[in-house]
């Protein structure tokens, strides 16, 4: 592939789509679109607006061509999701949501012909969380789905498949608590052949392969140059570990922040994985293990924030840290690592002015965050990614509760992750900066209070 310098990604989390235009000369986004990622309702189920996000895409491509050029173009998008190809190699059927209750209803099947944890690292996880129960639900509810199915494709590289014509699978996205992937052995797992879905995936690609390149009439449309590559893509949180993977500088952990908060653990110390905890075996783009564990971070803070101001000030922060207030797991308690525990306050939540609740809700996720990482046996400097990477509070409690530096990534790490797809020698995702609690002592004692409140 000839050296490239602008690379226009395509960025689609579970709430909003970007387009970024990345330069690899400085690891910086220069252009970027945003539009949320919409869920149509049916039928026959909810599902993405995929033909809006390919508006959405071609727009974005004709921008940065017109403004800055495009050299290469790759993708990155939230887990839990694939696309099913009919023979002519258009969609069979809808992209389903992956926060659609139809596979739970089907779990009494489903939960026997899956493979133990030992094979998958996998937890049973709810919804469509597993893809392997989004497909058994859909195959099994919706039997025309299987009958026109003839490809299953992997989320991000649907999309690399419409930019260039090329099937394929990648284990970035197998190895994201589908079911369907053995991290151990490196191929499909035993579901895979006994539920006879091998004939159907698409080739597994590397995240960095050129598959092709952009497709005549595309290329037209957009202006982007005819034989401009298309590289495989890769799962968004894996794209946030990527940049740091390559500088080969372990142990480390990186905190991948969004709708989920992704705590992934490389050269850390030996644990037991508690599947039962939201804890998984993800897979890198190298095709290795990365013990890993979630929550719905960026979900609750929305959900705990909504309609308020979201920022805090000096005095807010003392008068929480003095005040002791504090949120108990767990908002969203379908997943993470206080499944089906109720959320709880320690003051009365509705006396609370806006600052302080921002500063309560940031010591709250940072504790969560420090739980995952503790569960996966993290060491090391914890990186910061996305969103919450710039809340000094977040970043200060959650220095305290592990007792080890946090460096903070600017900007949203998936995007520039996925760039480096292309040039893994254009360095880290961007400068990082190291961010330490200060004063360490009133932290510390909020962290201990609220790890005893947790247990009383």
């Amino acid at each position: 592939m000839a050296p490239a310098r602008h690379v226009a990604v395509v960025d689609i989390g579970k709430t909003n789509a970007k387009m970024a235009l990345v330069d690899l000369m400085t690891t910086s986004e220069i252009a970027v679109r945003r539009q949320p990622n919409r869920v149509l309702q049916g039928p026959p189920y909810p599902h993405y607006d995929i033909e809006a996000l390919w508006a959405f895409i071609l727009a974005g491509l004709r921008e940065f061509q017109a403004q800055h050029g495009v050299d290469a173009i790759t993708v990155t998008t939230h887990g839990a999701c694939a696309a099913l190809l009919d023979a002519g190699g258009d969609l069979a059927a809808p992209v389903l949501d992956y926060e659609h209750d139809g596979p739970d209803t089907l779990s009494m099947r489903y939960n026997p012909i899956r493979p133990a944890f030992t094979e998958t690292g996998t937890p049973r996880l709810p919804l469509g969380l597993n893809l392997g129960a989004q497909l058994f639900w859909q195959f099994e509810t919706f039997p025309w789905i299987r009958q026109r199915t003839r490809t299953i494709l992997t989320y991000p590289q649907y999309w690399t498949y419409r930019l260039c014509g090329v099937a394929s699978n990648e284990v970035t996205s197998l190895g994201c608590h589908t079911d369907l992937w053995n991290p151990h052995e490196g191929a499909f797992s035993s579901l895979v052949e006994r539920m006879g879905w091998g004939g159907l995936m698409a080739p597994v690609r590397k995240a960095t392969e050129q598959l092709g390149t952009l497709e005549p009439a595309i290329a037209a449309q957009t202006g982007v140059p005819e034989g401009t590559p298309v590289v495989c893509g890769i799962h968004d949180s894996n794209a946030s570990l990527y940049p740091h993977l390559a500088a080969g500088d372990p142990p480390f952990a990186v905190v991948s922040t969004g709708t989920w908060v992704i705590c992934m653990a490389v050269g850390g110390k030996a644990v037991s994985l508690d599947p039962s905890r939201d804890t998984l075996i993800n897979v890198n783009a190298f095709g290795n293990p990365v013990p890993s564990a979630r929550f719905m971070g960026g979900r609750e803070f929305e959900r705990l924030m909504e309609g308020r101001r979201r920022d805090c000030t000096a005095a807010d922060v003392d008068a929480v840290l003095k005040g002791g207030a504090m949120l108990l797991p767990a908002v969203e308690n379908g997943s993470g690592p206080f499944q089906g525990r109720r959320p709880e306050w320690t003051v009365d939540e509705a006396s609370l002015p806006d600052g302080e609740r921002y500063a309560a809700v940031s010591c709250y996720l940072a504790m969560m965050t420090a739980t995952c990482l503790e569960m996966v046996g993290a060491a090391g400097s914890t990186i910061v990614e996305g969103p919450f990477a710039m809340n000094a509070v977040y970043r200060n409690v959650l220095a305290a509760a592990t007792k080890r530096p946090v460096v903070a990534v600017e900007g949203t790490g998936t995007s520039i992750g996925a760039a480096m797809m292309i040039d893994a020698h254009a360095g880290r995702a961007r400068p990082a900066r190291a961010e330490r609690t200060d004063p360490h002592r009133r932290f510390f004692r909020y962290v201990e209070r609220w790890r005893e409140a947790l247990v009383g």
